[in-house]
């Protein structure tokens, strides 16, 4: 494995501070953290529970920083390994990180800094959630940061050992999911685990393929996940079945009584999933045509987790 030590060339292209900081955060890839939390309290409260308001907005504001955190410790450690070294107009603009560390526009130690301030703002707001809550916050918060934080970061760095698919599905599904439940209600529910298996399995695909792109930058970098280890062929698959899994749960559960029939809403967003496996099939070995199936994967989980708020939603009302 070789470690990045030449310095990166400043971009040409001119930002503010602001623009630069905001592109290092990768916003649009936040929501896959707080659409499961957002899930999460509205299955609580079709459960009956008293809205807890002030409580929810600090889980959703907890999970949205502390993937920003994520985000950008994995940006300073792929580039530290040269995983990321390709240039913005070089890559496909869903894949490869930010891309303001190759471009020049930050140092990793600002973008670390940056990073170990989110995940310090998420400890606290973890610790009055603790306190408010239960202990049952700590575990599941302790569980999901350790996972941001060793994704990338060594020894551990389980990203790079053909984990990160699993830590992802398990983190950005029923970790969240089920702490912004326990939040709400205080206790767990089977109900809540199985619907947040949706969003977990939609978050296995959605990087599974967005590594497809990266493929070459990340076997050259010794990031060895999935993708990486089995091909891009078998990619394909993985990310087929794991739409597979997630489309097949919500009438799993209504038909063994788990789920009201209203969780069938998940389904609107078929169309955009067999649309990005098309585009998949067609250019997995095409970087830059592959770009519509990623952006086709961010809907698709989007649209499904909005429809499940929906339904739970339309469930809690009297």
């Amino acid at each position: 494995m070789r470690l990045r030590t030449d310095a990166a060339t400043p971009d040409r292209k001119r930002y503010s501070r602001p623009e630069v900081w905001l592109r290092a955060g990768r916003l649009h890839f936040v929501l896959p953290s707080v659409l499961p939390g957002i899930l999460g309290a509205a299955v609580a409260w079709s459960h009956g529970h008293v809205p807890k308001l002030p409580e929810f907005l600090l889980v959703i504001l907890g999970v949205a920083v502390n993937h920003i955190g994520l985000n950008m410790i994995d940006d300073v450690f792929d580039f530290r390994h040269a995983v990321d070294r390709k240039k913005t107009g070089e890559k496909n603009p869903f894949t490869g990180g930010s891309g303001v560390l190759p471009a020049g526009l930050l140092t990793d130690r600002e973008m670390l800094t940056a990073a170990v301030l989110c995940f310090a703002a998420t400890i606290l707001i973890g610790l009055y959630l603790t306190y408010r809550c239960g202990w049952t916050v700590l575990a599941l918060g302790v569980f999901g940061m350790a996972s941001s934080v060793l994704y990338t970061m060594p020894p551990v760095k389980f990203g790079y050992r053909g984990f990160g698919e699993l830590g992802l599905l398990v983190n950005f599904g029923p970790v969240i999911t089920l702490g912004a439940y326990f939040v709400q209600a205080g206790r767990l529910a089977w109900e809540t685990l199985l619907i947040s298996l949706v969003l977990g399995l939609m978050m296995w695909s959605m990087i599974v393929i967005n590594e497809i792109p990266d493929y070459d930058a990340d076997r050259q970098g010794g990031k060895n996940n999935l993708v990486v280890l089995l091909g891009r062929d078998a990619a394909v698959g993985l990310y087929a079945g794991g739409l597979l899994l997630a489309y097949l749960i919500p009438p799993l559960g209504v038909c063994l009584g788990i789920f009201t029939p209203g969780v069938l809403l998940a389904w609107i967003s078929i169309p955009w999933a067999g649309r990005s496996l098309i585009i998949l099939r067609r250019h997995r070995y095409d970087p830059l045509r592959l770009a519509p199936a990623n952006l086709a994967m961010i809907k698709v989980h989007a649209l499904t987790g909005l429809a499940l708020i929906a339904a739970y939603i339309i469930a809690s009302l009297p």
